[in-house]
């Protein structure tokens, strides 16, 4: 358990991986469609994910060298951390 409160201290200390997670929670996305959506730079989603990604939280849903149209999706640890945020009320 304490591995997984570490995870959730990670994407609560960044808006852009809280927001992040949260629209990957709700389906398979881009990265633009994410920075769309939410209103933010590209640049801040791809750090987002290359954070979430690198502690396994969200997982790249095409192949690797695929340059555009990569598809990004919510890994089961990436589901179970939000889920935790969400019913602890750890966001606005």
């Amino acid at each position: 358990m304490s591995d997984e409160w570490d995870e959730i201290g990670f994407v609560i200390s960044s808006d852009y991986r809280v927001t992040t997670l949260k629209r990957l929670a709700e389906g398979p996305a881009t990265p633009s469609q994410i920075a769309d959506e939410a209103d933010i730079g590209i640049a801040h989603v791809s750090r987002a994910l290359k954070g979430l990604r690198d502690r396994g939280l969200v997982e790249l849903l095409v192949p690797e060298e695929r340059k555009k149209g990569r598809v990004y999706g919510i890994t089961t640890d990436g589901n179970n951390v939000w889920q935790q945020i969400e019913s602890q009320n750890l966001i606005d």
